[in-house]
């Protein structure tokens, strides 16, 4: 039994993801997307994840909140000296 192209386009998701193939492989996993709901679906999936973690990578800690955790951090460097 010979695969449909599922088994390469999910090998090589991160990978097309990030652009990171060349342009042959890369429009070969594109026009297997546009064809099959499943991996197209998981793409999906991949796309948002890492777009939730890269999100969430951008946010900082409220001022006070830093401030609470930074003197906590001195205190129990304090201790340990």
């Amino acid at each position: 039994m010979t695969d449909c192209g599922c088994e390469k386009a999910r090998r090589d998701l991160e990978e097309y993801l990030r652009n990171e193939m060349c342009h042959v492989e890369h429009s070969d996993i594109r026009e297997h997307l546009e064809t099959c709901a499943e991996c197209r679906d998981e793409a999906l999936v991949a796309t948002t994840l890492t777009e939730v973690v890269a999100r969430a990578c951008k946010e900082t800690a409220p001022d006070q909140l830093r401030d609470q955790v930074l003197q906590r951090l001195r205190a129990a460097q304090a201790t340990h000296h």
